[in-house]
């Protein structure tokens, strides 16, 4: 067991609104929770989905995806292409060899730049409408800024679980 303070309990993050501090917490107790759990995790275990849960790979595509989803309608923006085409191939080992390591990989630059996001959001525009997918369905900044932290602490304890059904079975 580490001795390390969870992320929340290490004070504030430099230059982070304080009112973004929660979510910027979560976000990088997530990467190190994630970074931990994965080391070593063998590849040909990646796709597995024991007792029907989702696999490790699609957890790890998500996390990544839905980061960076969010922030971009944060951004008031729309989703572009290749996050469209990111979207529709979450979940699917595709063509080519994707290794557990470069998906966190991949997640932890996603998690740095949502950091960088949150460092240069100006509290005043927390408040602001946003809209979300095509729908537009009604969010506001922080709105979509706690979601996204709320819904990656949700998938990394379901990827804690997979991955430990994984290394676990007999």
């Amino acid at each position: 067991m580490s001795t390390v303070s969870e992320v929340w309990l290490r004070g504030p993050l430099d230059d982070a609104p304080p009112l973004l501090q929660p979510v910027a917490h979560a976000l990088l107790q997530a990467r190190e929770e994630i970074d931990q759990l994965m080391a070593g995790f063998p590849d040909e275990l990646l796709w597995e989905m024991p007792f029907g849960l989702a696999s490790p790979g699609f957890h790890l595509q998500h996390l990544t995806g839905v980061l960076d989803r969010l922030f971009t309608y944060a951004k008031q923006a729309q989703l572009s292409p290749a996050q469209l085409a990111y979207l529709k191939a979450e979940g699917k080992p595709g063509e080519h060899l994707i290794y557990a390591d470069g998906l966190v990989k991949v997640f932890d630059a996603q998690v740095n730049k949502a950091i960088t996001q949150l460092k240069n959001t100006d509290e005043a525009i927390l408040t602001e409408a946003r809209g979300v997918g095509r729908a537009m369905l009604p969010s506001t900044v922080i709105g979509l800024y706690v979601h996204a932290a709320e819904h990656t602490m949700r998938h990394t304890g379901q990827l804690l679980v997979t991955v430990s059904v994984l290394k676990n079975r007999s």
